[in-house]
């Protein structure tokens, strides 16, 4: 019985690029050669003795001492001229077994093909054996003229060691005993007593080595110049854009349309750069990415695209807001299986659910791919196993398949778990059933996909929106907020702010266990991180681990190296708190959209679980909420543009989630506070209240540890409000803290044993910005609250980290939202032109 394979989508290999391959593989010959010093190597040891003297004979005589003076700049000196010889001699003098064996015996790495084998020994024979990488113990390897490591620094991370001069091993070569060759042996005689050569290369002059590059259209400069530059770097010109690295042309060129070779670059789908790709690349001394210089993401044919990492953030934007989301959760079936319509349905036996979803990012190899693995049953007892494998954010270049297994369950839920193992490297059910998974080097990790919907697939579509409102049963105004909370948008636009709005992976709907490794794995890159050197290849190897772990497990069209506690703060820590949030909103909202219910914001405001209410605007309490922001607010300044902001509305709120205000009156020091959000975290601290954060970092949001952080400053709280030009409307939170019996007050950065004692402790914390609030304004509101409302004014504490004062608590039951404030940030001094009449 046959097996019948459905391909769903054109493999991006086209004509062109099999073509091309040839040409490919050309050029990288060619590089080898270049590096190796040599034209020809013979790979195979003559059989006849005397085909060898003449070349033994010269070989001999020539001496291994180099001299500084020798080396031309361009690498072709006596000393390269030397090594070239001696490579072809050794060529015609040993196999590519003998050659494996005198690596072994001298304790370098044997393993690899023959064209990896041959230079690896042919380096270590003429300038001496490389010691083990300093980083990871790895062998080093000559490779685009630099020695680079080839081993791994952990299971997540190839080692990005490299230098240009590496440390060798003293002492003679050592030459198994077996290997009888003369002219080895005599070889080695000659250079008893004699120091090692250092290999000389000029780096910068092969900076486009193994690149063959193409012209096209009008530049600012003749193509002669072009590719003067270029061949002196050791690059090579082609007319023809077949099979080349890339197109070299002028935005202006792109702007007119382009030239023949310029459209056909489109048809292959080979990168099109701009000049400044060859001068900057020619400048920093290394050849740059060809996605940073990247002319044509807009002009790409329809159907072929380019990756969204390598697209305008702005076009990602409208790429991924707009997409459908094609996996929302564990029982989902994958979109572009096609089954989803035929009744199809996730696999499910003796409690395992057939659908996993996989990442991998290792930024040392350019890797950033994912993968979908699901058994689909439809009507009438069909299996299908559906698997889709490729970069992320390129579908163009993804592996997809549907698999027709039929009745054949047994033989469907094999291959279910062959391939399983082969991605990961690990068992199926031990995962499935225990979550038990050791990560593999070069194998992929599993997301933990959670039994939902992602809130991007299950809350409110916008053209839903109108429609619920009109039903809806609850306050007009109560409605608006809720429809907001509800809805797809703000959370599609969070996970699009940090390039994760992936249309292919639930970002939204994960385990808590998921979440909780991502905790974990922070709070390891924290501690790990205090006591690491500023720079230097340790630094270098470190940030790439902690950037790889963390782009697996939460993957990004636009992964990079991190580095630093700022970039930690920013982009792990809070983007772990904004995707635990949206995670919430997930699990509260669910797929109460496409259910058959009249009125599903009022169902979604009844699992939330709190009171809100409209603040009247003559009323005291609008009033007094207005004057306290007017007074503590500075502009949010985005560029150039400077914006102000407004009040639309204010509401009342109530929660069974945090103590009520009846219960927080009778706490000491009670303080009124601003506190800032996105829109995207609202509905969880509506649900759950606020809660502490994830870590200590040394830095601004993070330096109290594990406390709620607010502020006496609405400047401060906008500013996590305020989300982007073209979304005005946010909300600021006012909250009453109390600070305990004992306040302490810190001028400078709180160490971690110090947030730490706070924690213990529980005692309320001040942090002195360097503007404070003019405390001849103060006054109190009911029952002892305490508003710091007043003008800002600068403090004593000029230097301080903090630019307004913050207010650490560290037990959530000393915090009760009292306020929603929905603003609408308008830009300032801003020229209105009237319309002709």
């Amino acid at each position: 019985m046959f097996l019948e394979v459905h391909e769903t989508r054109a493999r991006a290999h086209a004509a062109a690029q099999e073509e091309g391959k040839v040409a490919s593989k050309k050029q990288k010959t060619e590089s080898k050669d270049q590096e190796r010093g040599q034209h020809v190597t013979s790979k195979n040891k003559k059989s006849a003795e005397n085909k060898g003297q003449d070349a033994e004979s010269e070989a001999l005589t020539k001496s291994k001492k180099l001299k500084a003076e020798e080396s031309e700049p361009n690498g072709k000196g006596a000393a390269a001229r030397e090594f070239a010889e001696f490579c072809k001699a050794i060529g015609e003098h040993l196999s590519v077994e003998d050659m494996r064996k005198i690596l072994q015996a001298n304790e370098q790495d044997a393993s690899g093909s023959e064209d990896v084998v041959v230079p690896r020994c042919e380096d270590m024979m003429f300038y001496g054996p490389l010691e083990k990488c300093p980083i990871c113990g790895g062998q080093l390897e000559f490779k685009q003229w630099k020695y680079k490591c080839t081993g791994n620094y952990s299971e997540w991370a190839r080692c990005t060691f490299s230098t240009n001069n590496p440390s060798r091993k003293s002492g003679p070569i050592k030459v198994p005993d077996d290997i009888k060759d003369d002219f080895i042996h005599k070889w080695l005689k000659q250079q008893e007593g004699k120091e090692f050569p250092k290999r000389e290369v000029d780096e910068e002059a092969h900076i486009f080595s193994g690149m063959m590059i193409a012209l096209s259209g009008r530049m600012s400069r003749s193509h002669g110049y072009f590719k003067e530059q270029i061949m002196k770097h050791r690059g090579k010109v082609n007319n023809s854009v077949l099979g080349v690295t890339c197109v070299v042309a002028s935005s202006a060129e792109r702007d007119k349309g382009g030239s023949g070779g310029f459209a056909e670059a489109l048809e292959c789908g080979t990168p099109v750069v701009s000049e400044s790709w060859i001068m900057d690349s020619i400048e920093k001394k290394e050849v740059q990415p060809l996605a940073a210089y990247d002319i044509v993401s807009d002009v790409v044919p329809e159907g072929r695209g380019l990756p969204l990492g390598q697209l305008d953030p702005s076009e990602e934007a409208i790429e991924t807001l707009a997409a459908e989301v094609k996996l929302s959760g564990k029982r989902a079936v994958h979109k572009d299986s096609k089954l989803e319509k035929d009744g199809g349905c996730i696999f499910e036996k003796d409690g395992i659910i057939y659908n996993c979803a996989f990442s991998l990012c290792d930024l040392g190899c350019d890797l950033n791919q994912l993968c979908i693995m699901q058994l689909i049953m439809v009507p009438e007892n069909r299996l299908h196993l559906f698997y889709k494998k490729g970069p992320i954010g390129h579908d163009q270049m993804a592996e997809e398949r549907v698999e027709d297994f039929g009745s054949r369950v047994s033989d469907a839920i094999k291959e279910f778990v062959r391939l399983f193992e082969e991605v990961t490297g690990n068992e199926f059910e031990p995962w499935e059933r225990e979550k038990k998974f050791k990560k593999k080097s070069m194998k992929m990790y599993p997301l933990d996909m959670d039994v939902g919907v992602d809130v991007r697939h299950g809350g409110a579509a916008l053209r839903q929106l109108g429609t619920t409102a009109a039903h809806c049963k609850l306050d007009p105004s109560v409605s608006f907020l809720v429809k907001q909370l509800c809805g797809q948008e703000i959370y599609r636009y969070a996970l699009m702010e940090m390039a994760q709005d992936l249309p292919d992976l639930p970002i939204g709907m994960l385990t808590d266990l998921h979440l909780k490794r991502g905790e974990e794995m922070l709070l390891q890159m924290r501690q790990d991180a205090e006591s690491l050197p500023e720079s230097g290849p340790e630094a270098d190897a470190f940030w790439t681990e902690i950037s790889n772990k963390w782009f697996t497990l939460f993957p990004t069209t636009r992964p990079y190296i991190l580095r630093g506690f700022e970039q930690i703060a920013d982009n792990v820590a809070s983007g772990l708190e904004t995707v635990h949030d949206i995670n919430d909103a997930s699990h509260l909202i669910g797929d109460v959209f496409a259910s058959t219910l009249d009125d599903p914001l009022s169902e979604c405001y009844k699992k939330l679980g709190c009171s809100i209410n409209p603040v009247a605007e003559d009323s005291e309490d609008y009033k007094m909420i207005l004057r306290y922001l007017e007074k503590t607010y500075e502009p949010v300044k985005v560029d150039d543009v400077v914006y102000g902001v407004s009040v639309d509305r204010i509401y009342a709120v109530e929660s069974s989630a945090f103590p009520s205000y009846q219960k927080i009156k009778n706490l000491p020091n009670k303080v009124l506070l601003w506190c800032g959000t996105r829109s995207s975290n609202l509905l969880r601290h509506l649900h759950k209240g606020f809660l502490p954060a994830v870590c200590h970092l040394p830095v601004p949001g993070y330096m109290f540890g594990k406390a709620i952080v607010c502020s006496d400053a609405a400047a401060e709280a906008a500013r996590y409000g305020f989300t982007a030009v073209d979304r005005p409307e946010g909300y600021l939170v006012l909250a009453v803290a109390s600070l305990g019996e004992e306040i302490t007050e810190v001028i400078g950065t709180p160490g971690l044993e110090d947030a730490q004692g706070f924690e213990e402790k529980k005692i309320g914390v001040k942090g002195t910005g360097r503007k404070m609030t003019d405390e001849s304004e103060h006054f109190t509101w009911r029952d002892g609250v305490k508003v710091p409302c007043g003008k800002l004014v600068p403090s004593r504490n000029k230097n301080g980290p903090l630019e307004y004062n913050e207010y650490a608590v560290y037990n959530p039951k000393q915090v009760s939202i009292c306020f929603l404030v929905g603003v609408k940030y308008e830009e300032q001094d801003m020229e209105v032109v009237p319309d002709d009449e």
